[in-house]
């Protein structure tokens, strides 16, 4: 498995460069996209006008552990799932995506490098 993290600020082209990616494999299930968002913690122990004051651009806003966790978990062929942020309610959902390992993973966001132990996860970084 290559894992590939794709950084960068907003709107710089990240998705530009995953969508160039995505297109040379053209049988999809070689590779996934795991998007930085999705692993913003949940702050449902905060109140609402509390989490309106979230710096979603710090990294203490992400619980990188558990990204490291899954990005393990998938280099060892298991299945994991993913979680799904909304930024409506600064809340994780109750539900997940069943993500499954794959030839190639992608991670991409904004903070990916900032923490040490997921860039020693890549191999290849952009």
């Amino acid at each position: 498995m290559l894992i590939v993290g794709i950084a960068g600020g907003t709107g710089s082209g990240k998705t530009t460069v995953v969508n160039k990616l995505l297109n040379m494999f053209p049988n999809g299930g070689e590779v996934i996209v795991i998007p930085q968002d999705a692993y913003y913690r949940d702050n449902g122990h905060i109140s609402p006008e509390e989490r309106q004051k979230i710096n979603f651009d710090h990294p203490d806003s992400l619980e990188f552990s558990l990204l490291i966790d899954h990005l393990e978990q998938l280099k060892k062929g298991n299945t994991v799932e993913m979680p799904v942020y909304s930024y409506l309610t600064c809340l994780r959902s109750e539900e997940t995506i069943t993500v499954k390992p794959a030839t190639v993973v992608i991670v991409e966001g904004i903070l990916i490098l900032a923490d040490e132990g997921l860039r020693k996860m890549f191999d290849i970084k952009v």
